[in-house]
């Protein structure tokens, strides 16, 4: 099965991707008094091999840490990938007023938050405006301190081609941030299709 999505489809998931990111950066920016920095989302058909390019791409700092949630709904299905910049933690602890000590658990607590927080946001903004509903799996650690090329390894994708909206959150003035990857299984797309279709006509 082929997984396209036509120039106007593209133009249409850009724009809930930019309102959904909207909303998550909001979420984000009240819980750590900030301003976030919102480039444009890119929206791409990749295969699982491009997926490492475009993670490598994605985050040029030497370490990474990345959570990864299964999402699933209204016969939609895929998984939301979560990499954030390990220099961000410092910072990030200051923001969110973290009293224990920086180490293993108190770093996985951090990123726990912040990616339930950017994650639900994200997958919320664009059930509303697509008129769907997910459901979200429980939030699995990929990887902490660890290279680009370990995750990939880490990742079990079974796809060959999907649909990717990738959204790159910074925090002004700080060392922090991070990489939100939305990838939808290929059976989803057709569905997805269909429900941008409805907002195009």
């Amino acid at each position: 099965m082929s997984v396209q999505v036509t120039e106007d489809q593209r133009d249409c998931y850009q724009e809930i991707s930019n309102v959904a990111m909207g909303q998550a950066a909001d979420k984000l920016a009240r819980l750590l008094d900030v301003y976030v920095i919102l480039p444009i989302p890119k929206i791409n058909i990749i295969s699982a091999s491009d997926l490492h390019m475009a993670l490598a791409g994605a985050n040029t700092s030497d370490n990474v840490s990345a959570v990864c949630q299964g999402f699933i709904g209204s016969g939609i299905a895929g998984e939301a990938l979560l990499i954030f910049n390990d220099a961000s933690f410092t910072d990030l602890a200051k923001l969110m007023k973290y009293e224990g000590s920086l180490d293993y658990h108190g770093e996985l607590e951090l990123l726990m938050d912040v990616s339930s927080v950017l994650i639900g946001a994200c997958l919320q903004g664009i059930g509303e405006q697509l008129e769907l509903h997910f459901n979200q799996g429980h939030p699995v650690v990929l990887g902490q301190h660890c290279q680009i090329d370990d995750l990939v390894k880490a990742g079990n994708h079974q796809w060959s081609k999907t649909l990717a909206i990738e959204i790159h959150y910074e925090i002004e003035n700080l060392n922090i941030d991070c990489d939100l990857l939305l990838l939808f299984t290929e059976d989803s797309v057709a569905k997805l299709n269909e429900q941008v279709d409805y907002l195009l006509d």
